[in-house]
């Protein structure tokens, strides 16, 4: 994720991370604690607030992103790290990739173009 923020950022790629504690525990501290950990590893892009990803107390932006109809996107989420969706400039979830962004490298040059 790092290699792409700085790849295509300027170009207009904005990369959004939602942290989520629902898997494995990963995630428990606090906004600021989870924000400063992310920046060990680079700029991954804009760091939102801890939320749910699956279950009753789902995001209503995972909500969308999962129910959208890109190859897999009604799926829940098994690792929130392993679950990426690339959104075109009008909003449309077109695509959602596993565990390996670079898979998504040519989608998002051609969404850039």
């Amino acid at each position: 994720m790092v290699a792409l923020q700085k790849a295509y950022n300027s170009k207009g790629l904005e990369i959004v991370c939602f942290p989520c504690n629902q898997f494995g525990k990963q995630e428990p501290g606090t906004p600021a604690e989870i924000k400063k950990f992310a920046a060990d590893f680079g700029d991954c892009g804009t760091m939102m607030d801890k939320i749910d990803v699956n279950g009753g107390s789902t995001s209503p932006v995972w909500k969308f992103l999962k129910g959208s109809d890109a190859k897999g996107a009604g799926d829940d989420v098994g690792w929130n790290f392993a679950a990426k969706f690339i959104i075109d400039k009008e909003g449309k979830v077109v695509e959602r990739n596993g565990s390996n962004p670079s898979k998504s490298e040519a989608t998002i040059k051609a969404l850039l173009a």
